[in-house]
């Protein structure tokens, strides 16, 4: 006579449900703020503290507000602008630490690193008193020279600024893409007497370019969000938007920056969404596409 066996009852592991609920309060430590902030956009009442009732009439203010249109423009151009130059001298620093390794690599590496974990309010000390000591580019006398609305010494003091930590991410995210491939190819383009211009646009640069893509996007969200730089360096008349946010703090804070807000949020994620899809349709693994975000080799 055969018997069936008792069904197993799935115990459950405290260890495992411990951490489950503690990445749960995590993540809600860490998204509930900008959560409550994409919800209080839609609120129709004139004070962003106090909840009135449902409502986009913040939303198409934002078309009829010259000022605020003004600084996202200025955001714009100035993220623009950080990302060409971010991206070129990036790219080409990359090059030059995954293709001709040395001692020297660990002293620039050293340097690219100290960029990163150098606090920004030091970069921006440095850099007002860098621009009132040199001038040029970076001084009221250049909108002699220049006097456009697409450009003025404005933009210049926030382009090099903002460059200066996005061009230290793209170099570790280019450097981490070259250093996963070998030179092979490289090599062999050369033995096939292949000039060094040809073997960069038909071998380096295609094996490169979702990297240096990614380093692209990576910038341009980096230098939207750039508050404290922004605020030492910008002079009147090129104020981008974390600048104008700031000194909005000091006065009834409206849904209006939420509103903004909101839209920075989704065009940032926009942007991270695009490195992933363009470091995925190249191959790249879900812990290859971390890697190279992160710069990690």
């Amino acid at each position: 006579m055969s018997s069936k066996a008792a069904p197993r009852r799935n115990r459950i592991d405290p260890v495992n449900a411990g951490l489950n609920i503690w990445a749960i309060l995590v993540y809600a430590f860490l998204f509930l703020p900008i959560f409550i902030i994409v919800v209080y956009s839609f609120n129709s009442g004139r004070a962003l503290e106090s909840w009135d009732s449902f409502g986009t009439n913040w939303y198409r203010s934002l078309v009829d507000n010259p000022v605020i249109r003004k600084s996202v423009i200025t955001s714009l151009k100035v993220a623009v602008g950080a990302t060409i130059i971010s991206t070129i001298l990036g790219s080409l620093a990359g090059i030059a630490l995954a293709r001709r390794p040395g001692k020297w690599v660990i002293v620039f590496m050293g340097l690219v690193f100290l960029v990163l974990v150098t606090p920004e309010i030091v970069d921006a000390i440095a850099l007002l008193i860098w621009y009132v000591r040199i001038k040029g580019p970076f001084g009221p006398g250049f909108s002699d020279i220049i006097d456009s609305d697409l450009i003025n010494y404005g933009l210049m003091r926030l382009w090099v600024g903002h460059a200066l930590f996005s061009t230290a991410v793209v170099t570790l995210i280019v450097r981490a893409r070259l250093a996963g491939f070998d030179e092979s190819l490289e090599e062999a383009a050369a033995d096939l007497y292949a000039p060094p211009g040809r073997r960069f646009r038909q071998i380096t640069l295609p094996l490169m370019m979702p990297a240096v893509l990614a380093g692209a996007l990576l910038a341009f969200s980096l230098s939207l969000d750039n508050t404290i730089i922004s605020t030492f360096v910008a002079v009147a008349g090129s104020s981008p938007w974390p600048v104008y946010v700031f000194s909005a703090l000091r006065a009834v804070l409206r849904p209006e920056v939420a509103a903004i807000s909101t839209i920075m949020l989704l065009l940032t994620l926009f942007a991270l969404s695009i490195v992933a899809i363009v470091l995925k349709r190249s191959g790249d693994s879900a812990e290859e596409v971390a890697k190279t975000i992160t710069g990690a080799g």
